[in-house]
């Protein structure tokens, strides 16, 4: 069963008790911290596979342990808060949150989610997801890329855009097919914010951004990715 290390992250304790024990039974290893400054604790002495983080807590919230995060490693997040309204949603995501959880969830609903970010992020059991298209180098597991050699500085998002594309050849994606597999959350806006991502990707991984000879345009179908 998966060794991986989930960190959960809440302040109310029936949360880490159930979310904890549920996950434990699923084969995770399990750290819980009751608030955010236990939370940067924790993650500096046992970095986690993983982080469960909630959004409001007393002496450091959500979004500050997630800007902490963010500064030392691409760790996978998925926020968990009462508030549902899609504006905080959207800021969570856009903050470089993989996922978005609210309250009341199942715990059945949260470690779908747990397995559905790790599979993205490459940290699937058995399976380092490596891949090498030529001089473009990905590690999921590290959540680094290259090019010829040289470090890609990427977003989270970014990353899992390189990472879906390369995972998959060939494949064609419409836009509301990589929101759908991407942001994985109800998108109800403008899906030209794929379009924007496809855009400051392909200035970091093609010799002429006009003309992209990795990431092509389909016309009236989406995007592929050539080797």
């Amino acid at each position: 069963m998966s060794e991986q290390r989930v960190l959960v992250v809440d302040d109310e304790p029936i949360v880490r008790e159930v979310l904890g024990r549920y996950l434990e039974r699923e084969g995770y290893q399990v750290g819980v911290a009751a608030d955010g400054e236990e939370a940067i604790e924790c993650f500096a002495q046992a970095p986690p596979d993983l982080v469960v983080l909630d959004l409001m807590m007393p002496r450091l919230d959500g979004a500050g342990v997630l800007d902490w995060i963010r500064r030392r490693a691409q760790t996978p997040v998925i926020m968990l808060t009462a508030r549902g309204e899609e504006t905080d949603r959207v800021v969570g995501l856009e903050m470089g949150a993989d996922d978005y959880v609210t309250k009341p969830f199942s715990p059945r609903e949260v470690t779908a989610r747990i397995r559905a970010v790790l599979r993205r992020a490459g940290r699937g059991d058995g399976d380092d997801g490596r891949l090498e298209h030529g001089d473009l180098s990905i590690d999921p597991w590290a959540r680094r890329a290259g090019l010829s050699g040289e470090a890609l500085t990427l977003t989270p998002k970014e990353f899992d855009l390189l990472h879906h594309f390369a995972a998959n050849p060939g494949v064609v994606f419409s836009r509301i097919e990589l929101l759908e597999d991407l942001w994985d959350f109800a998108f109800d806006g403008d899906p030209s914010t794929v379009t924007v991502h496809i855009r400051r990707l392909r200035e970091k991984i093609e010799d002429d951004p006009s003309h992209p000879k990795r990431l092509v345009t389909v016309w009236g179908a989406g995007y592929r990715f050539d080797p």
